[in-house]
């Protein structure tokens, strides 16, 4: 008995010191679950021994906006998408294990809107106003053994304060984060690559390090370069002195031997460890993801990664994500981006605030250049209550913590200070902007600063020439706006301001109708969908061939809440609408921003009571050649090349087969006596057929068709699955013009989150169980729960046969680890 006690005794012993050598140094603790919420102020809610019993339970991210209806007279009016804002209440109750005692804690919001007010145990932490900025607070002061409260208020209630949809509540992610009283600050390293080529890197990294604790502290510094397989491939050691209540920095230089660039095409990234020792005993292990490149802007050649030109193709992108509002799943994002990516975008600007750190974070992954935004207004507003009452007192402030979290993101290659400032056309305007200037340049001296300017060439009040001469990038919205321009673009600055590198910051992209229309008189044909194209055409026909100019962000990527006019809730200038369906114009942009095979065919082919009528068909490809047939009978071979080619080694000599070019347009067109049946396109490079688009009439409604993304999804409270439904016949043919009533049933371990159909004039709730198809189209976000288990999903419609799936939720494996998982 005494030798398996003894035994017992020796294992528990093994146990816990295997558990303390294993414990992290440091936690970043996902701190989103079970807060309490109240849609409403109460004054004393803020204090420790409110009962909040009757409140709200959530989880985080919440927008209480988009849960609400959309109403014609809401205060926010059509900037915010006539959705409910008001004042919100947050608590949290959590308590922190004993192994904690002695530690540094503190809490991290990535984004709350807007004017955030923050208490913990009665304690009042501070207010930021700005309601896309991430920020921290220091809780260490006033944590108490057992229960500690976190209050949140946060008060969106001075309306219009913004021109697109802004959300409220806590949006993002919360963070607890705990270090030993020793450690790397938050957002504590700043990392750069002053050479980098295929041979060897130059790293060079600052850390800042902090000593909260009450006795001084000798240690060192071992910075640990680890690829992407974790190969340990460079490090380097520094000493590092601090005295009490201090924070310092700390550089070092690190060459790395035959690097994996970083790249739209290769996005390779690296791991950099911060590892503070004390003697031998690791205190701290920050760790901070970068990529190696090289940056280069050139007033000829425009922009240059790791040697190599590369025209910025680039859109513009909101930060709401359609039926889920501003808390978006990074699901979506991820579904987004993979869109944008495939259409033959490699560049994203930040329209017109700092995003969520998820989203830069896939944009390094999946190699998108990002233009990083800073502000829509500085001292002279756009509405009424916007971020102009706070610049004075803020924006330093703001702009500093949002360089310090996004600095080491190689994804950022250029930042914006503003968007259609008013300010550009006043000194004083001159003067913030070299203020903001200075702090951009001595936070992050590696990249240009620009701004997006709407009145560079305006009749009146235009653009100041000191503000543009400032500039790093000088940044053009709408560069054919005005007058002769619409023609000569930036040809006529390139020759008066030869030195200025320049920018398409916002352009306008193809418009595509909401849905195809041949008029309303069925005796005539008056499509809607034939000139849409030709200015963002005519357009990238300029930008593609003048080197010099730098690159263009079409506005919009995707279809966005706000800045609508009832009864729309939102616009509609996006390649993508809302449900993540690709519209025509699109396929522009792939057919000139990619290699692959192109060949797009509009508009639909259901056209009953319109036969025999002539009806424009267009096609957007990068073929040479394409045929078009109905029913078996050819309308013809049209061609089309771009850039068109000169002659190669002598005259009347082509590198490639010579295109009989048949239009000068960056598209195709028919003209087609309608009759129901089959259109088909093939298309053909060098003579050899590559591609071939189908579109059939399709007849009456029939039946539901049901798809989604993933089968399988964490059951983490937070991942979602992506559900499509289409109205098809019998055939399974979508039908296009279909506006049935759908309606959705959820069982089992999951939830309805929203549900969309792409109509911007469609002013249903997100959260209603039913929705009108559009366009023959449905779209459902089903969040998972915290269990394994299934989610039953049924949609129905009347007269229409049913369709159902199941999605399986999965233990989560997430390397990230949440507050309740601390022991």
């Amino acid at each position: 008995m005494k030798k398996i006690f003894t035994i017992a005794v020796l294992l528990l012993i093994a146990s816990n010191m295997l558990q303390a050598k294993t414990q992290p140094v440091r936690y970043h603790l996902l701190m989103d679950r079970n807060w309490k919420f109240f849609l409403g102020d109460d004054k004393n809610a803020s204090t420790s021994d409110f009962n909040d019993n009757a409140w709200r339970s959530l989880d985080l991210p919440h927008d209480w906006s988009i849960e609400g209806e959309f109403k014609k007279d809401a205060p926010t009016g059509g900037g915010g998408g006539y959705l409910p804002t008001g004042i919100g209440w947050y608590r949290k109750q959590f308590t922190l294990p004993t192994s904690v005692r002695g530690k540094q804690v503190s809490i991290q919001f990535d984004g709350v809107y807007m004017n955030s007010e923050v208490w913990i145990n009665n304690h009042y932490l501070g207010k930021r106003p700005n309601g896309y900025i991430s920020f921290n607070y220091d809780l260490t002061p006033y944590l108490i053994p057992g229960k500690n409260i976190i209050a949140v208020r946060v008060d969106n209630s001075a309306q219009p304060n913004s021109r697109w949809y802004s959300g409220s509540g806590i949006y993002r992610h919360v963070w607890l984060n705990i270090t030993n009283p020793v450690h790397v600050a938050q957002w504590g390293t700043y990392i750069i690559t002053p050479n980098a080529d295929s041979s060897s890197a130059t790293v060079n990294v600052k850390t800042t390090i902090v000593n909260d604790g009450t006795t001084a502290e000798n240690a060192t510094l071992i910075s640990t370069i680890y690829d992407e397989n974790g190969h340990a491939v460079a490090n380097a050691k520094i000493p590092v002195s601090l005295t009490t209540k201090v924070s310092d920095v700390f550089e070092q230089q690190i060459r790395v031997a035959s690097p994996a660039l970083w790249s739209v095409n290769a996005p390779h990234l690296y791991t950099m460890h911060s590892v503070i020792k004390s003697g031998k005993k690791t205190i701290d292990d920050f760790q901070s993801t970068f990529g190696i490149r090289k940056l280069e802007y050139s007033a000829i050649n425009g922009f240059l990664l790791n040697g190599k030109r590369i025209k910025m193709n680039g859109v513009c992108l909101h930060h709401d994500g359609g039926c889920v509002g501003a808390a978006v799943p990074i699901k979506i994002w991820e579904t987004r981006l993979k869109l944008l990516k495939d259409m033959g975008c490699n560049a994203i600007r930040t329209s017109h605030n700092p995003v969520a750190p998820e989203v830069l974070d896939l944009c390094d992954k999946m190699g998108f250049l990002v233009m990083d935004e800073a502000f829509d207004a500085w001292e002279s507003g756009k509405v009424k209550n916007d971020y102009h009452l706070y610049f004075d007192e803020w924006s330093q402030i703001d702009l500093a913590d949002q360089i310090h979290r996004d600095r080491n993101h190689p994804s950022i290659v250029l930042w914006s200070a503003g968007n259609e400032i008013p300010d550009q056309t006043s000194d004083k305007g001159v003067e913030l902007l070299k203020g903001l200037l200075a702090t951009f340049h001595k936070e992050d001296p590696t990249r240009p600063v620009t701004t997006a300017n709407d009145d560079i060439a305006a009749d009146s009040n235009s653009t100041k020439l000191a503000f543009m001469d400032a500039e790093d990038i000088v940044g053009y919205n709408y560069v054919d706006r005005w007058h002769e321009r619409r023609e000569l673009y930036y040809s006529i600055d390139r020759y008066d301001h030869p030195n200025w590198k320049m920018i398409g910051t916002e352009s306008e992209s193809l418009r595509n109708p909401p849905a195809y229309s041949l008029g309303t008189d069925l005796n005539t044909v008056r499509p809607n969908y034939v000139a849409g194209m030709v200015r963002s055409e005519l357009l990238w026909k300029y930008v593609a061939v003048h080197d010099y100019v730098i690159g263009d962000f079409m506005w919009t990527g995707i279809d966005y809440l706000g800045e609508a006019r009832w009864p729309g809730k939102g616009a509609s200038s996006g390649e993508i609408d809302m449900t993540n369906r690709p519209k025509d114009g699109y396929y522009f942009y792939q057919s000139q921003w990619t290699d692959k095979p192109v060949l797009h065919l509009l508009p639909h082919w259901n056209w009953k009571g319109r036969e025999g009528q002539i009806i424009p068909v267009l096609a957007y490809t990068n073929c040479d050649t394409v045929e078009l047939f109905v029913n078996g009978k050819s309308y013809g071979i049209k061609m089309q090349e771009f850039p068109r080619q000169g002659n190669s080694g002598k005259w009347n000599k082509y590198a490639k087969p010579e295109v009989n070019m048949t239009t000068a347009d960056l598209h195709l067109t028919w003209d087609v006596a309608y009759q129901s049946g089959t259109i088909k396109a093939v298309g053909r490079k060098n003579g050899k057929q590559v591609i071939v688009e189908e579109i059939q009439t399709a007849g009456s409604p029939y039946a539901l068709r049901i798809s989604t993304d993933s089968s399988r999804v964490n059951a983490d409270g937070k991942d979602v699955a992506l559900v499509y439904i289409d109205v098809v016949d019998d055939k399974g043919n979508v039908v296009p013009d279909a506006d049935n009533l759908i309606n959705f049933k959820v069982t089992g371990n999951g939830k309805l989150q929203g549900i969309d159909n792409g109509n911007q004039r469609d002013d249903d709730a997100f959260n209603l169980p039913s929705r009108k198809a559009f366009n023959g189209h449905v779209y459902a976000v089903i969040q998972a729960g915290n269990k394994p288990g299934d989610i039953q999903l049924s949609v129905e419609s009347d007269g229409l046969k049913p369709a159902s799936l199941t999605i399986t939720t999965q233990k989560d494996n997430s390397p990230v680890l949440a507050f309740e998982d601390l022991k």
